[in-house]
């Protein structure tokens, strides 16, 4: 039954464009690489790191960097493969038999689903490496990153914490005050603690502190405790310290909350919703990209691998200039910026129609 749809032709196309595409996925990072180690040599030197750290530092970056360039391997992939088939008039040839340029192009358009569903997997993989990788350029896998001072942080239910410190690795505050406002049928209450205690399974227990209960504005109830459980602070130390951490640190849902408690705080958030639709628009662009490449590839006859090499590059940078200017229009409030995040496969796709529209099939 396979053998109806997947035809020798098909392994062949697909045997072709996975080539290409290995050597690309394996060639671009090391060329990253280099440039980062050249342009950063002697920052990494000032701060002494050992050979081993950085090392790791690149290793730990594998994944954004795949994650960034796989629609360029995608599209280097279809430009090269399609200017092999197209020179070497593999492509009339089929077209004599009966197949269709569509057709002829279908197993590189699974092959770019294939590495969009691999592109979704690095967008979810890369963040906590990328958590380490800061970490080792910063010169200390257990500095001030654990701790985070006197800070406001407004919460889902509406209260506002006031923390002196926060120590991440200890599941540890000190010197906390929970604010919670009066409404129409509920008293305002002030509970202010010298010390509280996180635990994965009872949440956060606070020490030493006070209770004020307020009915009224001029009435004020206060109670004194040794050890108090609120069940309302439900905000773990790592979501505390939401505001101390990069967006390239953080998945998309952790990303997405992190964006709720910035918007209770009043925060300007448009830049981190592109960000955040960014980690769903850039592995879209695997197929959008093959699409564009595949039709503009057959004009290669004539050029040969400087015209795929030229084409390439060329797309590759106006697609990253646009994706920079995705993040300038939708974090300046010029549209929505969930909107402004898919500029660039808009623009992309538009070519594309186009080009597959003028092609003799």
């Amino acid at each position: 039954m396979t053998g109806r749809f997947i035809t020798p032709l098909d392994r062949y196309i697909a045997g072709e464009f996975t080539r290409i595409f290995g050597v690309t996925i394996m060639g671009f990072p090391v060329l990253v690489f280099v440039i980062d180690l050249v342009d950063n040599l002697r920052k990494y030197q000032e701060k002494h790191l050992t050979a081993k750290a950085l090392a790791l530092s690149y290793l730990y970056w594998i994944p954004d960097t795949l994650f960034m360039i796989l629609p360029a391997a995608v599209l280097f992939s279809t430009v090269f493969s399609i200017g092999t088939f197209t020179r070497y008039s593999e492509i009339t040839a089929a077209k004599a038999s009966g197949i269709s340029f569509y057709r002829f192009i279908t197993p590189i358009l699974v092959m770019a689903l294939f590495a969009m569903g691999l592109d979704l997997v690095f967008s979810e993989v890369a963040p906590p490496a990328n958590a380490e990788r800061l970490k080792l350029l910063a010169g200390t896998q257990t500095g001030t990153d654990d701790d985070r001072y006197n800070f406001a942080f407004a919460s889902e239910q509406g209260r506002t914490y006031r923390i002196y410190s926060l120590n991440v690795k200890g599941k540890q505050v000190s010197n906390i005050e929970i604010e919670e406002r009066a409404g129409p049928k509920k008293p305002g209450l002030l509970i202010a603690a010298q010390q509280g205690d996180w635990n994965q399974k009872t949440g956060w227990r606070l020490k030493q502190g006070t209770l004020h209960v307020l009915p009224n504005e001029t009435a004020d109830l206060a109670f004194t405790f040794d050890s108090l459980s609120d069940r309302r602070l439900r905000e773990t130390p790592q979501e505390l310290r939401a505001s101390e951490r990069e967006p390239s640190e953080m998945r998309f849902a952790e990303l997405t909350r992190f964006i709720k408690v910035l918007e209770r705080s009043g925060a300007e958030v448009n830049t981190l919703k592109v960000e955040r639709m960014l980690k769903i628009a850039i592995p879209v662009t695997c197929l959008i990209i093959a699409l564009f490449g595949a039709p503009l590839a057959t004009s290669s006859q004539r050029g040969g691998a400087a015209y795929g090499i030229a084409v390439s590059l060329a797309t590759t940078v106006f697609f990253l200039v646009l994706i920079q200017l995705t993040k300038a229009i939708g974090g300046k409030g010029l549209m929505p910026p969930e909107m402004a995040a898919w500029i660039p496969n808009l623009l992309v796709g538009t070519f594309a129609i186009i080009l597959m529209a003028r092609v003799r099939t």
